[in-house]
């Protein structure tokens, strides 16, 4: 007997159309009963969202909805949704080229695509504007036709620790995406 079946049909009897999804080969979210799921705040355990954007919108409106001061009226989810499109594009897309330097390191960021070039500018442009001078360090940036230049540096002693982070190593530090991230739901652009 297969092992699986026992768990197929506890599934079966617990999410009907899901089983019936599932039996055909096919997930249609669509025809999942959302109502009869159980939900995190519900005891189920589960709390990762699916997708790590989707999972960060969703943390961001949870925030929102739960605070009784929230003003609806300057909300802007979509423009976070488009910030987290750019750092999908930088983070996956983005071609780098790394060059040591006594103090740290050069990174080429470029891509080929519009699109990719333009999520890199605003990125790493922010980035910089954001964190120059953190930790000691120097960041600057110029832009490139596909993208662009972007040196950081500290002492000399820092420079394995700044090449050994890389490009997207540099980019995550300060923990500082996720005030961002609500300061853009919030409707405020800190990239302009």
């Amino acid at each position: 007997m297969n092992a699986l079946l026992p768990t197929a049909l506890s599934l079966a009897l617990l999410f009907p159309a899901t089983a019936m999804a599932q039996q055909q080969g096919v997930m249609d979210h669509s025809m999942m009963d959302h109502g009869a799921m159980n939900h995190p705040s519900s005891g189920s355990g589960v709390t990762e969202g699916g997708q790590s954007a989707f999972a960060a919108i969703e943390e961001i409106v949870t925030l929102l909805a739960a605070d009784p001061a929230t003003d609806w009226t300057n909300v802007n989810v979509e423009g976070l949704r488009q910030h987290l499109i750019d750092m999908d594009n930088v983070t996956l897309r983005a071609q780098v080229v790394a060059t040591s330097t006594n103090t740290g390191a050069r990174f080429v960021v470029w891509s080929v695509d519009p699109d990719v070039q333009a999520s890199i500018q605003r990125m790493v442009l922010a980035h910089v504007a954001t964190m120059n001078g953190v930790n000691g360090w120097t960041l600057t940036a110029a832009k490139s036709d596909r993208g662009v230049t972007l040196e950081v540096s500290g002492t000399s002693a820092e420079a394995t620790m700044i090449e050994g982070l890389g490009f997207i190593g540099v980019l995550t530090l300060g923990s500082h995406h996720q005030a961002h991230h609500l300061a853009i739901a919030l409707g405020h652009d800190p990239h302009k």
